[in-house]
This record gives C-alpha cells, structure tokens and sequence, in this order.
C-alpha cells in the first residue's frame, strides 16, 4: 500500500522496500519478525518526532543527523533552507542518504548559483562606478559593460545598476554634443578663410569661436575630443589670427597715407615741398600690394605734380675763344674738366636699372639688391643724373625698401611658423634618425630665411635654438646610447678573444677534452655573430685577432673529428654486414647505435657532416629492422582484415541507429554481439580504437531505443492528456448544468485513440458523464455532486502519487505532503502490515496502473489539479512505467 515511502524510483530493481517482507518468511524465520516488530515501533517513534518539529530548521537538521529511515530523512529535508544547514546535512548525508544529499546538492548550487550572480552584478557595478570616474569614457568599455549585465540576474542590484548606467549614458550624451560642436566649430573656422570679410567681422567671429572653443576645453568630458580637431583648430586659429594682424596693419597703412594726403592737400600749395613730401611719404608705414594702395600712390602722384618745381638754373654761356697768337698751338681740352662734363646717365646704368625695376616686379629683392648695389658704386665714381633719373632711382630704392621690409616680417612670421613646428616636434614620436633629419632640415630652412629676409631678431633665434635643443635630445640621448653600445660591444668582443686565448693555452697544456673545445668553438662563433655593432676600426682589429685564435683552435679539432669521422665509418660498414635473418641481429643493431650515440657524445661533429652520416647508418638500420618486418607481414594483413570487419560491425551500427526501434533493439544487438565475437584478433596499435568505436555504436543503438521508447511515451502522454482534458470539460459542463450544443461525440472521436486499458478507463468516464449530461436535472445534480465529493479523493490521490514519482507538489502542499507520509506510515507499521500488503494496486501495475486508477476516479479538478495530473502523467511516461 505504502510501497512509495519505502522505495524511490533511483532503488535498484533488485532492492526490496523496506519493511516489505513475504508471510512464508515470517512464520519460517520467528528472529527476523521480532526484528521487523521493534524496527517498526523505532520507525513510528520517530515519525511522530518529525511531525512535531514544525517549521525549526535546526530540529530538522538534528533529525536527519540521528534518524535511521530514510524516507523520514528525506521527508525532514524538506525543511532545511539555510546554505550552513545545507551543508552540514550534505556533508553528513553524502555517503549515507543519496536522496537526501542530491536533494541537498541541488539546494547548495541554486544558494551558490545565486552568490555567483550576486558576485557578477556586484562587480558590474563597481566597473560601472569606477568608469564614471574615469576621465576618458569610451563607448566600447559601456557597450561591453551591457553585455555582461545581460547575462546577470540579480535584482536586488538592477536599481543601483541602473542608476550608474543613466549616469553613464548622460556622459556619453555630453561627448557626443561635444565632439559634434568641435567638428562644426573646425568646419566654421574652414569658412572664415574664404568668407571675404572686414577685419572687424573676421576679429569678432574669431573671439566667438575662441571662447567656446576655451569652454570646450575646459568642460569634464574633453579628453574625448579628437586631437586631431583640436590641434587643426588651433592652427586654424593662429593662422587667421596672423593674417587679421596683416589685415589690421593694412588698413591702418592706408588711414595714415590718405589722412597725410588729405591734411597735404589742405594746404596752401605754395607752402608744399616737392622733396619733403617724397620724404615724409616714404617714412609712413607700408602699403599692401592692392587697389586702394595704387589709389593712394596715384593720389600723391597727383599732389605733386600740384606743387611748383624749382627753376633749373641757367647754364653759364661759354666764353669767346681768344685769339690765339700767331705761331701759337691750341692746347686740347682735357677730358673730365668742366668744360666736358658728361650730363645724365650711361647707357649701362639706365640698363641696370631697368634690371632692378624688373627684378622688383617679378619680386627677386637678392638680384634687386645686387643691381642696387652696383648703381651706387656707379654714382660712386661721379655719374651725374638728370633730375628725371634721380626721381626714377629714389623710387625704385623707396620700392625696395619697402618690399624688404614686407620681407623681413613675413620672415619673422615664418620663423615663428618654424619654431612652432620645431616645438611640436617631441609630440610627433618620430624615429630618432628622422627626428636628427627634420632638427638639422629645420635649422637650415632658418639659415636659407636668414639670407632671403635678413638677420633675425635674437629674442626669435634663442627660442629657435632652445626649441631646437629640447627635440633633439632625445636623438642625441638616443645616439649616446648607441655609442655606449659600441663601446660595451667592443669590451664583450675582447672578452670573447681573450677566452679564445685562454683556451688555446689551456689546448696547449693537454689538459682539455675535444667536446669541451668543439662546445667552446661553436659558442664563441654564435656570441661572435650577436655582438652588435662596433666602431669599423675597433672592429677590424677585434676581427682579426678573433680569426687567429679560432684558427689555432681549429686546427687540432679538425684533426680529431676527422678520427672520429672514420670510426664512424667502421661502425656502418659493421651495420651494412650484419644478416638480418640473424637471431641476433637485433642485439648487434642495438650495440652499434649504443656505440654511435657514445662517439656522439664524446664529440660532436660538424652539424653538415654528422647530419650526412647520421643518415647513412639510419637508412642501413631501417633496412635491417625493415626486412625483418617483412615476415610478419601476413600476419599483419589478418589483423588488418579482422580489423575492417569489426569496423564495418561499428559502421553498421551506427548507421542503424537512427532507425532502431524497441521492438528490433534486442536482435540487432544480439546478432552484432555474436558477429564480433567471431571475429579475430586486429593489430595491437588500434585494439582500444576499435573496442571504443564498437561500444560507442552499441551505445548510440541503445541511447536511440531509449529515446524512441521515451518519445513514444511522451505522445502517449500528449493523448492522454488531450483526453482527459475533454472528459474534465465535459464533468465541468454537468456540474455547471449547461447542457449546450457541443458535440461531444464528434470530438471524442476527433481525438487519437490512447493504448486498450487506458481507453477503455476514459470511455467509460465519459460515458457516465455524458449520459449524466443528457438525462434529467436530478441525474445531472447527483453527478454534480460526486464530482465534487471525489474532488478532495482525488487531490489526496494526486499527491500520494506525486509523492511516489518524486514529484515537487508545490510549497502549498508542503504541510499536506509531510503529514500524508507520517499519517500513512504510522498507520502501516501500528496495523503491522508490510507496505505491500496494504494496498494491492501498486503491485498489479505499478505507476501506469495508478495513474489509470488515478484517470478514472471522476472528480472536478481546478487548473492547477489538472497541470499536477498532466505532469505525473508525463513523467509516468518518461519512465517508461
């Protein structure tokens, strides 16, 4: 009756239940009666001790630690929650009770299972917290935060980790409007050069750009502005910062030029001086090469050609020639006198200057220099001009001032631009070769500026200097370094010569042994080729006093290796002689390659050379060993052939597999067993292969029967349950007297037959609830009311069945299900009988009989009672029962 207390479905099919015991064996043995009696009262009395512990956990564990019953261990673990209760129960419990330890077992990994979640979630959190502390936030390191909280549970969690992720969200949001400010800001700043503005609008579009920029930079989340755009915007910025200074000087060049011809032209004309004009225009600041500048120019033009130009003096008149006296000879003029003084330039000086004006237009100031300079040694000697001329020149000069000055700025404005570059040259993590190019590059564009626009200030030239003095130390560190190198190259190259030398010594005493030499040799050959570099001079003498003494070493090594290379000779003429059909031929093989392995060791030869005779005696050894093996070839290819039979048994398996079914399980197995022991023995090499492929397939068969034994249950299970849901609705149609329209028949009939007994329990379940349906009000009440009278049978059934799968009930039941095992058991031991005997029905059938019994018992059942009573039907199926 009470056979599911007393034995689980984990028992082994040989095991008895406890306390079950045939009447033949009680009257034959009295002693073991007696034993079951006092067992008994033992069992009741400690049933009656669980039902008063209640909800203690810690009375629980005492329990289960003294008790001797299994099944009211098991019953007590019910109870146990607390993770050290668990496992002091586990501990206690696992070579003991295995169903009260796998119970135990399964609460600890859940207890640990949520640790670890709380764990993981825990250290989310504080990644989460340390990267909003962090001043550079990368996306990638909030994406692959999201991916580990994914994959956590932890609710207890979720709100604090919620809060850091908006946190961090909001600072994301704040680099994304802050990189995209920065790019239109680089994008505005690209425009303002060809925007074509005033000075005045260009100035205050840059003050504005500028100051947010300054905001930019100063908000928390800057590091994540690209550098990139920062240092573009930055040169941005002091370009058009340069070229609005151009600007400004510009315009206030042509203020001052148009108000000195205004305040000249409001003048009296005849208070103007043509001279001082000329004078007082050319110290006024420079003009731009524009329209506004001609403008001006032709306006001074114009107020001088206003102002009165001095009377050129009148020449002398020559005097009369006197008359000569007669006999008298006319003395010739003589050249340079006053008389023939030549007026106005040569044709060679109107030449250069043209030269000059040319080489003003074109922009050349060295050549406009040059013929400059030569024009002044021309009026050096006593050229004269005529006024015209003069004119001419003084323009020309003033032109060439000018341009050199507008020279020497824009030299001083490249020479910023250079020391710039230079100070941003330690930034750039150059090559230390390059960066000694780009300072040597950078100090030589400094000299060509110096010639092109003159000397530089010194304050430039010291900040050139020291710019240039800060990036070149690292390369000149770097140098040193190599230099440092070299030289500890050098000292370990001389320490490996005077080695070669003590060496030699010590060869010369005799006290030295050959391998020892041909170690020494190859390991100052290999130190030798990783010295490094080395000064050349340094390193030619080393050179040569390194060849000398491996020379003097080589010479006697040579000597002895090529003893050696004859005994290794005489011992494969030895291996080449020997009769393989010998007996023992084997051992004479073996002792040679003992012998070879021991002149091996002694000294080793030339890697070329022993590489060559090591495989000429390996090829006579494989000979020999090869031609012995040719006897046992045929014996060989039996077990070969036994070997692809026991295969194709495995292939055959395996691919019978997937169809095997119950019913043809046991022959196929059976054939291929007895197949396989009919063959022979296979090569020894793949035995464990072949054993393993063959018990794998045999396992495979079987898993695949299992399977189609269990899926065929399950659909059973599916039928049933589809069943027994139209029979539920149909009892629930009776109870609730609603006749209604439904076909019932119709879909009984729609739904797939179950298996004989089972069918025939369900039809006539359905068969009194329709008659019952069909017949008068009275029949309809009277089954109504056995449906619910069977409603509390049923859930009591339920659960002692629940109880006998191993099936949770629920915690609802919790209470329910501990009192019907105490209750049941009590009562079987004080009536004396065995489990088995109080209750027929688990012996005729087992669980599928119950669970027929179970689908017969017509009673209403809520949604939860029929979800219970589908999941034992499954899991009745599942076990095959």
């Amino acid at each position: 009756m009470f056979e599911f207390l007393f034995k689980r479905p984990g028992d082994k099919p040989g095991d008895k239940p406890a306390g079950q015991g045939g009447q033949a064996e009680a009257q034959a043995e009295p002693s073991a009666s007696a034993a079951t009696h006092s067992s008994n009262h033992q069992r009741v009395a400690q049933a009656e001790k669980l039902g008063r512990i209640g909800d203690d956990e810690a009375a629980a564990v005492e329990f289960i630690l003294q008790c001797e019953f299994s099944e009211l261990r098991l019953a007590a673990a019910e109870f146990v929650h607390s993770p050290a209760l668990i496992e002091r129960v586990h501990t206690a419990m696992r070579n003991t009770d295995r169903r009260v330890a796998k119970l135990m077992q399964s609460r600890l990994d859940a207890h640990r299972h949520r640790e670890a979640e709380h764990r993981r979630a825990q250290a989310a959190v504080e990644q989460a917290e340390s990267l909003l502390k962090d001043a550079l936030l990368t996306p990638n390191h909030v994406a692959e935060l999201d991916r580990r909280w994914s994959v956590i549970s932890a609710p207890e969690l979720d709100a604090t980790f919620q809060t850091a992720r908006a946190a961090l969200a909001q600072r994301l949001e704040a680099q994304v409007a802050l990189q995209r400010a920065m790019i239109d800001r680089v994008a505005a700043l690209r425009q303002l050069g060809g925007a074509g503005l005033s000075a005045a609008e260009l100035g205050q579009r840059l003050d504005v750009l500028a100051q947010e920029q300054d905001e930019a930079l100063r908000s928390p989340e800057h590091p994540s502005l690209p550098r990139a755009l920062v240092a573009e915007f930055a040169a941005g910025m002091e370009k058009l910062r340069a070229g609005l200074q151009v600007q400004e000087a510009g315009q206030a060049a042509l203020a001052a030029r148009a108000a000195f011809i205004d305040a000249q032209q409001a003048k009296p004309v005849a208070e103007l001086n043509a001279e001082t004009l000329r004078r007082e225009w050319k110290a006024l600041p420079h003009l731009p090469q524009d329209e506004q500048a001609a403008e001006l120019q032709r306006r001074f033009d114009a107020l001088l050609a206003t102002v009165p130009q001095p009377e050129p003096r009148k020449p002398k008149e020559p005097r009369e020639p006197r008359p000569a006296q007669e006999g008298a000879v006319k003395a010739p003029a003589r050249e340079g006198t006053k008389d023939n003084r030549p007026r106005g330039a040569d044709q060679h000086f109107i030449d250069t200057m043209d030269a000059m004006e040319a080489a003003l237009q074109q922009g050349s100031l060295g050549a406009a220099a040059d013929h400059d300079k030569t024009l002044k040694d021309a009026r050096e000697k006593g050229m004269r001009l005529t006024p015209a001329q003069s004119d001419r020149l003084a323009h020309l000069r003033a032109e060439l001032k000018r341009l050199s000055d507008w020279a020497r700025w824009g030299g001083n404005v490249s020479r910023e631009e250079l020391i710039k570059t230079v100070e941003a040259l330690p930034t750039q993590n150059l090559a230390m070769s390059e960066l000694a190019k780009k300072v040597g590059s950078m100090r030589d564009r400094w000299k060509a500026l110096d010639s092109l626009s003159g000397a530089a200030p010194k304050s430039l030239w010291e900040r050139f200097d020291a710019a240039c003095t800060t990036a070149y130390a690292p390369a000149a560190a770097h140098f040193r370094h190599l230099a440092d190198e070299r030289h500890a190259n050098a000292a370990r190259g001389q320490a490996l010569v005077e080695e070669a030398q003590a060496e030699i010594a010590r060869l010369r005493e005799g006290s030295v042994e050959w391998k020892h030499v041909a170690g020494t040799v190859q390991r100052l050959r290999l130190a030798w080729s990783h010295l490094g570099a080395i000064d050349r001079k340094e390193k030619k003498r080393l050179d040569a006093l390194f060849a000398d003494a491996l020379n003097v070493l080589q010479g006697p090594l040579e000597e002895q290796r090529k003893a050696e290379m004859a005994e290794r000779e005489a011992i494969i003429e030895e291996a080449t002689a020997i009769d393989p059909h010998d007996r023992h031929a084997i051992d004479t093989m073996r002792a040679l390659q003992q012998r070879w392995q021991d002149h091996a060791r002694s000294l080793p030869l030339e890697r070329k050379s022993e590489q060559a005779l090591w495989q000429r005696f390996r090829a006579v050894c494989d000979d020999v060993f090869q031609r012995r093996k040719e006897t046992m070839h045929e014996a060989d290819i039996e077990r070969r052939a036994h070997e692809a039979a026991k295969e194709a048994i495995s292939a055959r398996l395996e691919a019978a597999a997937d169809g095997v079914t119950p019913a043809t399980v046991g022959k196929l197995l059976r054939e291929a067993q007895a197949e396989w022991q009919a063959i022979g023995p296979v090569p020894r090499a793949h035995e464990a292969r072949v054993e393993k492929r063959y018990h794998a397939a045999v396992a495979l068969v079987q898993q695949h029967a299992d399977q189609a034994r269990r899926a065929a249950g399950v659909a059973q299970a599916g039928m049933l349950r589809d069943k027994l849901r139209l029979v539920q609705e149909l009892e629930q149609a009776v109870a609730a007297d609603n006749a209604g329209d439904t076909d019932w028949e119709a879909r009984w009939s729609g739904l797939t037959p179950l298996d004989a007994d089972m069918e025939r329990t369900l039809r006539t379940r359905f068969d009194a609830a329709l008659a019952a349906l069909r017949g008068s009000a009275e029949q309809r009440a009277a089954y109504g009311h056995k449906l619910e009278d069977n409603r509390g049978k049923l859930l009591h059934e339920l659960l002692r069945q629940e109880i006998g799968a191993g099936i949770d009930s629920g915690p609802e039941f919790a209470r329910e299900r501990l009192k019907l095992q105490v209750e049941v058991l009590q009562s079987s031991l004080k009536s004396g009988q065995s489990a088995g005997q109080g209750n027929g029905r688990g012996a005729q059938g087992g669980a599928t009989a119950q669970l027929r019994d179970l689908c017969a018992l017509a009673a209403l059942a809520d949604a939860r009672t029929a979800s219970r009573l589908e999941q034992l039907a499954l899991r009745v199926a599942k076990e095959g029962k």
